[in-house]
């Protein structure tokens, strides 16, 4: 049985609705960069109780299908737990999203700029535009 009040949302159902995996440091490369196919992938970098990342969450879930219709691969860590990860990317802030295709960096995003500004961001991206 949850604890949560009525009102609040498992932060957790997020990533079983995008089917995020969890990626760590260690396995990062073998996972997301070198893993075979030409699919953009989307590394969603968030920490624990932090109230921008779980704005994000919220959103994802209510603009579910239009994130889905992207069809991106999605992954994720918690970047509190696994600080290698935050140094990695030298992070100054969470959310941030991390783009990568057949092996290359393409971009990223830093905080949750809304529905409209993702799309357009993840469109050119998948169209092969920076």
């Amino acid at each position: 049985m949850s604890s949560l009040p009525h009102n609040a949302f498992d932060p957790a159902e997020v990533f079983g609705v995008f089917a995020m995996q969890e990626v760590a440091d260690a396995a990062f490369d073998a996972t997301v960069i070198a893993a075979p196919g030409d699919d953009l992938r989307c590394v969603f970098l968030w920490g624990h109780d932090c109230f921008n990342c779980n704005l994000f969450k919220q959103a994802a879930l209510h603009y579910k299908s239009a994130l889905l219709e992207l069809n991106l691969s999605w992954f994720h860590s918690n970047v509190y737990a696994d600080r290698a990860m935050g140094r990695r990317f030298t992070l100054h802030g969470v959310p941030t999203f991390m783009f990568y295709r057949s092996g290359k960096r393409l971009g990223k995003i830093t905080g949750w700029p809304g529905l409209p500004a993702f799309k357009q961001a993840v469109d050119k991206l998948q169209a092969g535009s920076p």
